[in-house]
């Protein structure tokens, strides 16, 4: 019976599902005695996925449970939670030992497991595969560009704006922001605000242009490239069946031309 369970995907989800909401409900701070109770609940489920892991193995054998890629994602997940579990078994106080408090984030990850369960979502992982294997060259040019106005940005602005462009790592992320179209005009505003009005205006003209052409071009090129690579596999179907209509239809015509000849 327990076996069966553990090996019954429906089972897995409602367990998912209701893991989800204890953690949902202790992210409000509830009271000690229900705080108490929704720890140890949140636990058992980590126990509980760990005695679905150990039958699987069991029943698949080690190397045949690691052959799907899926196991191996959920064995990873429940390996990242078991931190929280130690700490739970061996009452650490996670609040003298705030190191520890990263182990009690990564139950979190036992939810991603949903992702097993959605619909052609083998299809889609393959999909983005694909588009982030086409997009590394693009994305690693993107970089280098940033990378650059983030140089020049700060060697222009270091001394005018010293919390946007103060370093090359803080002028980098500013950059990017700009590129992402994010609160772009208030950078230019508040060194507007020290500046004189020609530098006021050439500043203004110089993130208008880094806008465009990191922001407005550069995330569009990047963005159309891994949405035209991802979803390319539609298209060859699409085509395949195109061109096997096309092939029926000649062989129809084919067909119509020699009766009409006989």
């Amino acid at each position: 019976m327990v076996k069966r369970l553990l090996l019954n995907d429906v089972f897995i989800i409602v367990i998912i599902a209701i893991n989800a909401i204890i953690i949902f409900m202790q992210g409000f701070d509830p009271p000690t005695p229900l705080s108490t109770w929704l720890d140890n609940l949140d636990n058992f489920i980590t126990v509980i996925f760990i005695f679905e892991a150990l039958t699987k193995i069991r029943v698949y054998g080690f190397r045949g449970y690691l052959s799907s890629g899926w196991n191996t994602f959920d064995f990873v997940l429940v390996f990242l939670a078991l931190p929280s579990l130690i700490t739970w078994l061996f009452q650490l106080n996670l609040y003298t030992l705030e190191f520890l408090l990263i182990f009690r984030i990564m139950r979190v990850f036992k939810f991603f497991r949903f992702l097993r369960f959605i619909p052609n979502v083998a299809h889609l992982m393959d999909g983005v595969g694909r588009a982030i294997k086409s997009s590394i060259l693009i994305v690693f040019g993107f970089f280098v560009f940033n990378f650059i106005v983030a140089l020049i940005s700060c060697f222009l602005f270091k001394d005018l704006a010293p919390e946007y462009f103060d370093d090359p790592i803080i002028s980098f992320y500013s950059i990017f922001k700009v590129f992402t179209i994010e609160g772009w005009f208030e950078i230019p505003d508040d060194i507007a605000k020290v500046a004189s009005p020609t530098v006021t205006f050439f500043t203004r003209m110089y993130f208008i242009i880094v806008l465009f052409f990191g922001g407005i071009f550069g995330l569009s090129l990047v963005n159309s490239i891994f949405v035209d690579t991802m979803v390319s596999d539609n298209n060859d179907e699409l085509e395949a069946k195109i061109l096997q209509l096309e092939n029926k239809i000649d062989d129809l015509i084919s067909i119509t031309n020699t009766g009409k000849k006989k």
